[in-house]
């Protein structure tokens, strides 16, 4: 055997949403050989790729079939997070990735999301940053247990950088990190709009594959500002199955689809699809309607990224500051994890076929 063998059977092997073989996507590196056994390197375009079990017996079957049937094969992996960024770097020049999940209302749960989110990504491997950007009603402080604590400062820039705290293996900052929860925060747009900015210019966020930010209900000042300011790699919608939040979500697609923002949809998950009791977690009961956000994504031509339950234990770890996550709860987390997966992958097919995201200018 030898490393041209092992690569031109390798060349056989298509990485599922690139639309190419992994050889010429220079995604296999480190091939050693010694006697029957052979060990490689895949490099995947994200940490939390779905597809790495399909892709690892690929390769060993194509190994085995074209050039030695009796080879012990050793697949490794690593990761290079693929990233569209075309701008000159001056804002979050190490952020590869910017996430804005949105939603066209309140309470469907995008905050929930948003966190476990995250928090899936980082379990996968991926190094992740959380913003908070619901200057209203910030949820981070509450739902990563860090209430009360606040960053601290470093040296940079003309008046120094926040330090995001860090919770979980993931980055946090928010409005609730830096004023008293007892408080309202009462600004007007400008005010709440020039603090987003600040979170994005003015935090030390360092390397990130994704930065998930946790955008206010609706489709607002704060929207615009996020756009002016940084390009957004992507949006993903989160909704309900009713027909209320479907209706909602929709107004959210269309802002981000408005040809003066332009910004890709990655994909929609469906919140609080059913709920399963604890005493019987086989049954699924649809509370809030069946599917609304699966024939959502059909018709608009949008991946659809996952169901997730309505589970008492969710809503307990929110409030005791220990997303699901982060629990021993593994059909929920599974749910996650599984969207999390798709929503990396769709990032990645969104990196490798659109244009790069431009910061958008006016606004008419």
């Amino acid at each position: 055997m030898t490393q041209e063998d092992i690569l031109k059977a390798l060349g056989n092997v298509q990485e599922p949403d690139l639309g190419s073989d992994i050889v010429s996507l220079n995604m296999v590196k480190d091939v050693q050989i010694n006697g029957n056994e052979v060990s490689f390197t895949i490099v995947l375009t994200t940490p939390a790729c779905p597809m790495k079990d399909l892709m690892r017996n690929a390769a060993i079957n194509a190994v085995r079939l074209l050039v030695n049937k009796e080879a012990n094969v050793q697949v490794n992996f690593t990761a290079n997070t693929n990233s569209k960024r075309t701008d000159p770097g001056q804002i979050l020049p190490k952020v590869k990735n910017i996430i804005a999940v949105v939603s066209g209302k309140g309470g469907v749960g995008k905050s929930t999301v948003s966190a476990n989110l995250a928090l899936a990504l980082a379990q996968g491997g991926a190094k992740v940053g959380l913003m908070d950007a619901d200057i209203y009603g910030p949820s981070v402080p509450i739902m990563f247990g860090v209430r009360g604590e606040r960053p601290k400062m470093m040296a940079g820039g003309e008046k120094g950088l926040i330090v995001p705290l860090e919770r979980y293996g993931i980055k946090l900052m928010s409005i609730g990190l830096l004023v008293d929860e007892k408080n309202a925060v009462v600004w007007r747009g400008p005010m709440a709009s020039s603090a987003i900015k600040q979170f994005v210019t003015d935090v030390f966020w360092d390397e990130l594959d994704y930065l998930v930010i946790d955008m206010p209900p609706g489709t607002g000042d704060i929207h615009l500002t996020l756009m002016q300011t940084v390009p957004v790699t992507g949006v993903i919608v989160v909704t309900t199955p009713q027909d209320v939040a479907l209706a909602d979500a929709k107004k959210g697609i269309a802002m981000f689809g408005q040809a003066q923002i332009k910004v890709p949809i990655i994909g929609i998950v469906e919140n609080m699809s059913y709920f399963t009791p604890a005493e019987l977690p086989n049954n699924r009961y649809y509370i809030f309607g069946k599917e609304g956000g699966k024939k959502l994504a059909e018709e608009y031509d949008i991946p659809f990224l996952g169901q997730i339950p309505l589970v008492q234990s969710i809503r307990e770890g929110g409030d005791k500051g220990m997303p699901i996550m982060m629990t021993d709860d593994e059909v929920t987390k599974s749910a996650f994890s599984d969207f999390a997966g798709l929503a990396a992958r769709s990032i990645a097919m969104r990196n490798a076929s659109l244009e790069a995201t431009r910061v958008i200018e006016v606004v008419a």
